[in-house]
């Protein structure tokens, strides 16, 4: 009955002219108060005259009031702003009463309108102790009313500073919050042991399983505003392994109007523990660069194509054109297209390996740009499939690479990866003589060929990130191929949009290579998946190491032998120096490799590959044989 009554209750707010009545009623009282403290609570004083000097207080009151909006809030929700509020006003309401106390000594007014000046200072202190105590108290017993019927979790803010206690307020503003501050965490060691709020500071090191057990703690969240990543991944483990949950405050730039609510406070994600800053780039040349050009993009259906399509509708194109050979997945990104309202836009099935139809749709469209990220990519898949490989990766290349050219296309991009950096595999040996092709092609016409090159994408199709998703759904274990085994990590939407500003900045024939970070270890990738689903390792999910793949590499480098960078006007953007390459020998020797025959054997496939490629060196393979024989 009492639950269901302040539920109702919670849906509805008190009326501004109540609060403004409520107001005036206090501020009538603090000036009685203010009398009888004056004259030493004896009545000694004329009480006629005061009664009559109580409306114009009133209108002195509702004046000060209007101009600061001060009855306009909602008394369970004030806050500092709110208190601030009430202060001006106050003051705006005591400067008022001493202005008609001059001018009535001065000119002899009315004596209502001479107040003492002593009653009038009273009076103004007791306004901010009795408005804002009201209102705080009212707020407090609200809180308290609606917090006992919830099942509340008890918590501990990392980091007791502004950022903390912003986050503090902001749960404890909240009657609808199910969060329980109960102390704070922080570095600084002038801090620890100390109090804020009546809650204690600890230090790092003193969270642990007799002070989680009791206390009852079952989460943390992390308020510390540009937190380095590493040290937040370093924080977040050691929570986990004590089986707590952990949140972060998003940066300051994130909270809505410029404050921070409790539903912005989010789950610690895989994301934040790739142990560097989130990369984002605000780019006004981007729109130009875009603007009514006709956009095409290869694998427009996979995790890349479709996020860079996706990003493409931001600006002011004429058309996007978006091919791919699986038929399910262009028709979802084509209904997403279509549910959002995304104009001149066409989704055509189609296999870039077929240049007849390839050059077709180049003749119909008539593209500017086009962005090539149809590929295979898995590498224990293309090891042993080869042929599949040459013709899509680098007869795919060929046919969208020659036709921008024979068309006149401004801008080819390539999406290419860092396995094509010293190949240990087919796949990133395919995709090095993609590299390779393209750079050949520069200066052949007016097209500028960008090639961009980038790690392993976070939830990308295929990317270890789904796969220990299922794994743990399933139950697990999570299987990782050695336990030393790196990679370099960012998002789908951290790549894409790097693929789109490296194609504003190039003038052909550069590779750009995004600066991705520290590599991530996949073994301690793997825990934190674990412990961010709430089980714990190896107790209830435990990792497998199955032994390096064909063609897996423990390390993954971004720059090849005798190659350098040099930096762009992005610091996360380089161009890497490539060594000079003989464009005829490597043209014929790739006009020959893509004219091989479905029934060549899988060795002299790659043998051909090894011509072109002499730094592909296999690893873990069946290849290996042909590098012997060098």
């Amino acid at each position: 009955m009492i639950k269901k009554f302040l539920q109702d209750i919670s849906d509805k707010y008190a009326s501004k002219w109540l609060v403004m009545l409520f107001d005036l009623c206090i501020i009538a009282f603090a000036f009685i108060a203010a009398y009888i403290i004056r004259f030493n609570f004896i009545i000694n004083f004329d009480v006629l005259i005061m009664l009559k000097q109580i409306p114009f207080v009133f209108l002195a009151a509702l004046i000060s009031f209007i101009i600061t909006g001060s009855y306009k809030g909602v008394v369970r929700f004030t806050g500092f702003k709110d208190v601030i509020n009430i202060i001006i006003g106050v003051n705006i309401l005591a400067t008022i009463l001493i202005v008609s106390t001059f001018f009535s000594r001065r000119f002899n007014y009315e004596s209502i309108f001479n107040i003492s000046g002593s009653v009038i200072y009273i009076h103004l202190l007791l306004n901010i102790l009795f408005l804002v105590g009201s209102k705080l108290f009212i707020k407090s017993v609200y809180n308290k009313l609606m917090q006992d019927f919830k099942t509340q979790k008890r918590v501990l803010i990392f980091g007791a500073g502004n950022a903390g206690m912003i986050t503090y307020d902001a749960i404890s503003n909240d009657p609808t919050n199910s969060h329980k501050v109960i102390g704070f965490i922080d570095d600084n060691e002038r801090k620890i042991g100390k109090k804020i709020n009546t809650l204690l500071v600890y230090s790092l090191e003193k969270i642990d399983q007799e002070l989680i057990e009791r206390d009852n703690i079952e989460e943390v969240i992390i308020s510390v505003q540009n937190i380095d990543s590493s040290r937040l991944l370093q924080i977040s483990g050691l929570l986990f392994e004590l089986g707590l949950k952990v949140k972060i405050v998003p940066p300051v730039q994130h909270w809505i109007d410029g404050d921070l609510s409790l539903g912005q406070i989010k789950e610690v994600n895989i994301e934040d523990l790739l142990g560097r800053d989130p990369i984002s780039i605000t780019n006004p040349a981007l729109l130009d660069e875009y603007e009514n050009q006709i956009i095409l993009i290869s694998g427009a259906a996979g995790s890349i194509g479709s996020e860079i399509a996706k990003k493409a509708t931001n600006y002011n194109y004429k058309k996007l054109i978006l091919i791919d050979t699986a038929e399910s997945p262009l028709y979802d990104l084509q209904q997403e297209f279509v549910q959002k309202n995304v104009k001149n836009f066409i989704a055509i099935v189609a296999d870039v390996r077929d240049f007849r139809r390839m050059e077709k749709l180049f003749q119909q469209y008539k593209p500017n740009i086009v962005f090539h990220a149809a590929a295979y990519k898995h590498v224990p898949l293309m090891e042993n499939n080869p042929f599949e490989a040459v013709t899509v990766n680098i007869g795919g290349t060929r046919h969208m690479a020659s036709l921008s050219v024979k068309y006149g296309v401004n801008k080819f991009v390539l999406i290419s990866t860092d396995k094509a950096v010293n190949p240990t595999n087919v796949m990133g040996a395919t995709k090095r003589i993609a590299e390779l092709y393209v750079n050949c092609l520069q200066g052949k016409g007016k097209t500028k060929f960008i090639t961009t090159r980038f790690g392993n994408v976070l939830g990308s199709n295929g990317s270890v990130i789904p796969l220990f998703k299922k794994q743990i759904d399933n139950g697990g274990p999570l299987t990782v191929t050695h336990k030393d085994i790196t990679r370099y990590f960012m998002t789908i939407s951290e790549a894409c949009q790097l693929v789109l500003e490296a194609a504003t900045m190039g003038n052909g024939g550069e590779i750009f290579v995004f600066d991705m970070g520290e590599s991530v270890k996949i073994y301690d990738l793997a825990k934190n998946m674990i412990i961010l689903s709430g089980l714990r390792f190896p107790e209830d999910i435990d990792i497998k190491i199955t032994g390096l793949r064909p063609g897996e590499k423990i390390y993954e480098e971004l720059l090849a032998d005798g190659e350098n960078t040099r930096p762009t006007y992005h610091d996360k953007i380089m161009i890497a120096k490539t060594k000079q390459i003989d464009v005829l020998t490597i043209s014929d020797k790739i006009s020959n490799l893509c004219a091989v025959s479905s029934k060549s054997q899988n060795l002299e496939i790659v043998s051909l590959i090894k011509e072109i490629i002499p730094e592909y060196i296999s690893n873990n393979s069946k290849y290996e044989v042909l590098d012997s024989k060098k």
